[in-house]
């Protein structure tokens, strides 16, 4: 369907960046999603979506230059956007993927502040705080998120962005992850690549 979408609405940026921001998780092409986006800035170079789609499918290939860029100038064309904390938050994952944990964990904070349930958001706070070395912090928004997401799994987790994240941007977030929860867990740490389930596996989330 993004593919027909492409096609069929190749005048029109707003279909194009729509459907360009999700070819890498419903068909697994980042270039094509890539291009499409690329055209629809060129339609509309004024569309903070568009750069927001651009800043997504920059991180998804790890260049967070370009990811925090984009971003940035979504959020300088449209600042008080409803969708804002899509903008706050995709800067912090570029910031993330740039080793800047400390600055990802203000704009994580940012987005939080606009929509406090952003699963998102909590989600790679869990993943800032393992990666500074604040583990207790970790558990604690580690148990926000299970109120959020039911059954929530490392195994899941793994299985629903491994199509769409670069194994190297993957690994680091498995690793902080497997840290924070099964020392909650009371599970003995083990770090190391073959470690990537919990210690009472659920149904994934």
């Amino acid at each position: 369907m993004a593919r027909q979408a492409i096609e069929t609405g190749k005048d029109d940026p707003d279909a194009l960046w729509m459907a360009g921001y999700s070819m890498p998780s419903l068909a697994g092409d980042k270039a094509t999603g890539e291009s499409a986006v690329d055209r629809a800035l060129l339609l509309n170079p004024n569309s903070a979506y568009a750069w927001m789609a651009r800043g997504g499918l920059s991180y998804l290939q790890n260049r967070p230059g370009p990811a925090i860029e984009a971003y940035e100038h979504a959020i300088r064309l449209s600042p008080l956007d409803p969708l804002g904390y899509l903008f706050t938050c995709g800067l912090a994952f570029g910031h993330t993927i740039a080793g800047e944990y400390e600055e990802a964990l203000l704009w994580a904070d940012r987005s939080l502040r606009e929509m406090p349930r952003y699963r998102a958001a909590i989600n790679l706070k869990v993943i800032l705080y393992v990666l500074l070395g604040r583990v207790d912090e970790a558990r604690q928004w580690l148990g926000r998120l299970q109120e959020i997401v039911y059954g929530l799994t490392i195994a899941g987790y793994k299985a629903f962005l491994a199509p769409i994240l670069l194994p190297e941007v993957l690994a680091l977030y498995l690793e902080a992850l497997r840290k924070c929860r099964k020392r909650r867990l009371g599970c003995a740490p083990r770090i190391g690549p073959s470690a990537l389930r919990v210690c009472q596996p659920q149904n994934p989330a």
